[in-house]
């Protein structure tokens, strides 16, 4: 009898359902029952103590974890009054917790869904005994397959065990906090003495055109205008600085270079809480200010919303500008020396060069950088919740100072307010904002279509 080859990437699994006997039939059911009929014995087992495990913890926990998850409890934590040996009592009744039935319910969720994926790795089992049997070969055994796993299969293996981590500290963690955002977890619904719900989008209605529109849009505008600030003026004077640096003639380079790159050898916290100090109101700059008779008053650094912007920008220059001058002088010390000397033999001039041939380089190499440092600037929380915590403060403004970003804002809303919906919306708005500016300026830059076409 010949025996004919079929492609494993060409036979579907319901195709096998179709095609195969009873064994494949029943394994869509049983799961490993075509194992077990291919004296598969270890690895049937394992599918069918897989699937038996599931379907109890399915009727045990995930049933009422999906249950918890779709209302957020209905009994309030509260208390009672008991006769005791004829003493009135307080007596406290437990109630549900909203937080942990919506942790337990997307762990479920999480649960069914890699149950999911072990029932489909046993269909794919099946349809390939049902391929070796249409071959005419022998099904592998237990001992072939693990040595597939530790040997060819090996990186699959070694992923398993952080892909469980990932699971349980990074996917449920961020589930739950976009699943916030849906709900009526404030400090007004705090568990577990008072219960929680699901509201839909209120919470963003409430963000873009209900009280807090007033607070987030200049918060946003605020945020959009600091990045922009904060990023353009470190690139362009780390470029600036790295041409004087690197210009010829110039004598004690390394040395100029070591002075500038102090800054980065000391922890950037620390940088910022000595300019807290020295920029204070009764800070030693004022004092110094005033000594001279240059000023008559304190200027208020940090203590007007206005100065304390331009503050903050220029701090930030101090602290970010060595780290552009370090790039841009590997660039300028790498930039090829036949286009220059071509150039100054033409008659092209220092500025014609910098513009037509140095620049150019540099922006090409440096744009996914600067990218970068936009978007971490938006969420730069350390420069601005070391120097002014957000403030000065503002009446104008639920949760938030005058220099706080959004970043800022969703710590206060959390720590200080307990406000997790807000803060969650936020988050999202956050990662929405990087991600799509992200894509948009990366894929249409010029050194990622070079790369592409390469």
């Amino acid at each position: 009898m010949n025996k004919t080859f079929i492609d494993e990437d060409s036979l579907s699994v319901w195709e096998v359902f179709k095609r195969g006997g009873i064994s494949s039939k029943l394994s869509f059911i049983i799961m490993g029952f075509s194992n077990f009929a291919n004296k598969q014995l270890i690895k049937g087992s394992l599918f069918l103590i897989s699937e038996i495990l599931f379907l109890l913890t399915f009727v045990i926990q995930v049933i009422p974890a999906i249950k918890g998850l779709l209302t957020l409890g209905v009994k309030t934590q509260g208390v009672e009054e008991k006769v005791v040996d004829g003493i009135s009592m307080q007596v406290p009744i437990a109630g549900d917790n909203s937080m942990l039935l919506l942790i337990f319910g997307l762990a479920a969720v999480i649960f069914c869904a890699v149950f999911i994926y072990v029932y489909w790795c046993s269909l794919k089992s099946c349809r390939k005994l049902y391929l070796l049997n249409q071959a005419g070969e022998c099904a592998p055994s237990f001992w072939t397959d693990f040595k597939t796993l530790a040997n060819g299969r090996f990186h699959m293996t070694l992923m398993s065990i952080p892909l469980i981590g990932i699971l349980l500290f990074t996917i449920l963690p961020l589930i739950y906090m976009i699943c916030l955002a849906f709900t009526s977890y404030d400090h007004n619904h705090l568990p577990p003495k008072h219960l929680f719900d699901w509201v839909g989008l209120a919470n963003f209605g409430e963000i873009f055109s209900g009280r807090m529109s007033s607070t987030f849009f200049p918060i946003l505008t605020w945020t959009l205008i600091w990045a922009v600030f904060a990023t353009v003026t470190n690139f362009f004077f780390g470029i600036v600085l790295a041409l004087l640096i690197n210009a010829k003639g110039l004598r004690g380079k390394k040395v100029w270079r070591t002075l500038f790159v102090i800054t980065m050898a000391v922890p950037q916290f620390v940088s910022l809480l000595i300019m807290r100090n020295l920029l204070h109101d009764a800070g030693p700059i004022n004092a110094l200010l005033q000594q001279l008779h240059l000023i008559n008053a304190p200027l208020p650094f940090l203590s007007d919303g206005l100065w304390a912007k331009f503050s903050i920008i220029f701090v930030n220059m101090w602290v970010g500008i060595p780290v552009t001058m370090l790039i841009a002088t590997g660039i300028i010390m790498n930039l090829p020396a036949e286009q220059i000397e071509a150039a100054e033999i033409d008659g092209a001039n220092k500025f014609q060069i910098f513009k037509s041939i140095t620049f150019p380089q540099i922006l090409l190499i440096m744009t996914p950088t600067l990218i970068q440092q936009f978007i971490g600037n938006i969420n730069n929380f350390n420069v601005i919740f070391l120097l002014t915590g957000g403030g000065p403060t503002s009446s104008e403004y639920y949760q938030a100072g005058q220099t706080d970003l959004l970043v800022t804002w969703l710590y206060k809303l959390t720590v200080q307010a307990a406000d997790y919906n807000l803060a969650s919306v936020i988050g999202i708005l956050i990662f929405v904002l990087s991600a799509v500016f992200s894509l948009l300026a990366y894929t249409r830059t010029k050194s990622y279509k070079e790369g592409s076409a390469a």
